[in-house]
């Protein structure tokens, strides 16, 4: 029994990077006028205006791509891959996730990581709409991600058809790249306040008791997205930069009714200010 088990991993292994390849062979075919992206743009809920900024735009919805999720469950993530530019920069942005409380899978979004990984990205740029543990840090407001917590220990990794899971998280978001996007900030002349994201599975908001338990372990922003795919990007090799959009103060902070029609009303009402400097972050990006 244990002498088979490496044969069968090794066996797995052979074939998740076969379903990578074979997809790579879809999009060459498929779009080959706009299959040599260097950063991956993930998009959250409020971010979607990115994806109508992106020139020479080829759209291909997820359902119809090998190995990626089916459309997603939650109203304001198309569910697409849009391939082209932002300016000179050529991208592959992922229009929405698969998160984990909508099947119990952190491994979501690991297949078409790896796909854009294997396509020449170096860069995932990640983003999200996030609750403010910090009553300082309010609705409408952007905040770069320095460090995360994983509260759940969950892992896109565990038992993953992958030749060696062991990855170290220390730098997971890039210095550089945090770098640069506060240059860019500074002459854009926007705030772009630093802070630690934790990671709540969801469905359900949190309660009060957890907000103040996620203050004590030093995060400032709290969500239901984003560190998988952060684990799945430092696995493949990516750098990695995060931007959350904050759309509400954490429970217990005020008295305001938490839903995601609320996030999505408040994710509407910050406009274009957060694509657009999400677009000139990527335009920029010293590659």
């Amino acid at each position: 029994m244990n002498a088979a088990a490496p044969s069968s991993h090794a066996e797995a292994v052979a074939r998740a990077e076969a379903a990578v390849a074979a997809t790579v062979q879809h999009l060459r075919t498929s779009a080959p006028q706009a299959v040599a992206p260097k950063v991956a743009v993930l998009l959250g809920s409020g971010w979607h205006a990115l994806a109508g900024l992106v020139q020479d735009a080829v759209r291909l919805p997820y359902a119809g791509l090998p190995g990626f999720p089916g459309a997603a469950s939650v109203v304001g993530h198309a569910g697409e891959l849009v391939l082209g530019r932002l300016g000179t920069m050529p991208v592959a942005v992922l229009a929405g996730r698969v998160h984990t409380y909508e099947n119990d899978r952190a491994d979501n979004m690991a297949h078409p990581l790896r796909v854009l990984r294997a396509l020449g990205c170096e860069v995932l740029v990640q983003t999200n709409a996030a609750g403010s543990v910090d009553p300082s840090l309010g609705p409408g407001r952007l905040m770069l991600i320095d460090d995360h917590i994983n509260l759940s220990q969950r892992s896109p990794l565990i038992g993953a058809p992958v030749a060696d899971r062991f990855i170290g998280m220390t730098d997971a978001y890039d210095p550089a790249l945090r770098h640069h996007a506060q240059a860019v900030a500074e002459r854009m002349g926007q705030a772009l306040p630093e802070g630690v994201y934790l990671w709540f599975v969801g469905p359900q908001f949190e309660t009060p008791a957890e907000i103040r338990m996620a203050r004590t372990l030093g995060a400032r922003a709290i969500g239901m997205s984003t560190v998988p795919e952060t684990i799945v990007a430092r696995h493949a090799g990516l750098r990695v930069l995060g931007l959350s959009l904050i759309t509400n103060l954490a429970a217990g902070l005020s008295a305001e009714h938490l839903s995601h029609a609320h996030t999505l009303s408040q994710a509407q009402a910050a406009g274009d200010a957060p694509a657009q400097l999400l677009a000139e972050i990527v335009r920029t990006l010293p590659l």
